[in-house]
C-alpha cells in the first residue's frame, strides 16, 4: 500500500491547451497594434479642416464657412490646420461653435486621412423683431434670439411696435407677448394662404395685434391670439368670398375682435 501510495503524484500539472494560449497571445498582439496605432494617431497632425454650412430650406446661409473658420480662429489662435491630433479637442470645438447665435448644431469629426471636418446645422429664423426701442433680431421656432445677418435678409414676417424687451425666459411665462407673437407667426405659416400673403404683425399701444397683408393697404384688427384659429378662418373666407367683389382698396381696416364677425370701414 505504501508503495501504491509512493507512486501516486501528490497532484497533477494541469495540461496545456495550445488553443487558449495561442488566442490570447492574438487577443495581445491585436491590442498592441491597435495602442500603437492610436498612438501614432494622437501624435500625427491635422492635415486639413473642412467646413460644410447646410444651407437652409431657401438655400441661404446665416453663417458662411469662412464665419466658421474666423470663429475657430477667434477661439484657438488658429484654424486648427497642423495641430496635433492628441491636442485636438473635438468636443470643445463643437461646443465653441455652438455659442455663436446662427448655430443650432454644429458636428465635427477627424477621419482617416487626418481631415477635421465641421458640419453646422443653421438656426432658421421665423420671425424677425422691429421693436419702438430699438431692437432689432430674429427669433428662430424655439424663441433663440438671433442678430440680423450680415449675409442676407431673412424674408420672414416682420413684428414691430410695442413689443417688451427680449428675455431668455419669455417662454416660461404665463403672459408674454413674445410668446404669443411666435405663436400667431408659427400659426400664419402653416397655412399657405397667409404664409404669402401676411408680411407684418404691428402690436399697437392698447396691445392689440394687427396684421398687415402684401395686397391692399387695409388694417386687420386681430386684438388678442384668443380664438385666432377661428379669427383666421373667418378672415380666410372674406378675403376669398368677399374681397374680390367689394375691391381689394374699398376697406382701411376689417376687425376680427367680435365673435362670429368680420367688421369693415371705409
Amino acid at each position: 500500500m505504501l508503495n501504491a501510495m509512493l507512486r501516486t503524484p501528490l497532484f497533477r500539472l494541469p495540461e496545456l491547451r495550445y488553443e487558449r494560449i495561442i488566442w490570447v497571445l492574438f487577443l495581445a498582439l491585436v491590442g498592441l497594434i491597435l495602442y500603437n496605432a492610436v498612438s501614432h494617431k494622437k501624435s500625427s497632425f491635422a492635415d486639413g479642416v473642412q467646413v460644410k454650412v447646410v444651407p437652409l430650406a431657401d438655400g441661404e446661409k446665416l453663417i458662411t464657412e469662412n464665419d466658421v473658420r474666423q470663429a475657430l480662429l477667434r477661439s484657438f489662435g488658429n484654424t486648427l490646420e497642423g495641430t496635433e491630433l492628441g491636442h485636438l479637442e473635438v468636443e470643445r470645438v463643437e461646443r465653441v461653435l455652438e455659442e455663436d447665435p446662427f448655430v443650432e448644431d454644429a458636428d465635427s469629426y477627424i477621419d482617416q486621412n487626418n481631415f477635421l471636418h465641421v458640419c453646422i446645422q443653421q438656426r432658421a429664423p421665423v420671425l424677425r423683431i422691429l421693436d419702438n426701442n430699438g431692437g432689432n433680431y430674429y427669433l428662430d421656432e424655439n424663441g433663440v434670439k438671433m442678430p440680423p445677418s450680415r449675409n442676407f435678409t431673412a424674408r420672414v414676417i416682420v413684428a414691430t411696435g410695442k413689443i417688451p424687451a427680449y428675455t431668455p425666459e419669455f417662454k416660461l411665462k404665463q403672459h408674454s407677448t413674445l410668446q404669443d407673437l411666435l405663436i400667431l407667426t408659427e400659426t400664419l405659416n402653416k397655412d399657405k394662404f397667409f404664409k404669402d400673403f401676411i408680411q407684418q404683425i404691428h402690436i399697437n399701444n392698447a396691445g392689440d395685434f394687427m396684421l398687415a397683408p402684401l395686397v391692399g393697404d387695409q388694417e386687420i384688427i386681430l386684438g388678442s391670439i384668443r380664438n385666432l384659429d377661428d379669427k383666421l378662418e373667418r378672415l380666410k373666407i372674406f378675403y376669398k368670398e368677399g374681397m374680390p367683389y367689394a375691391g381689394w382698396h374699398l376697406y382701411k381696416s376689417i376687425n376680427l375682435k367680435f365673435k362670429g364677425q368680420v367688421v369693415c370701414k371705409k
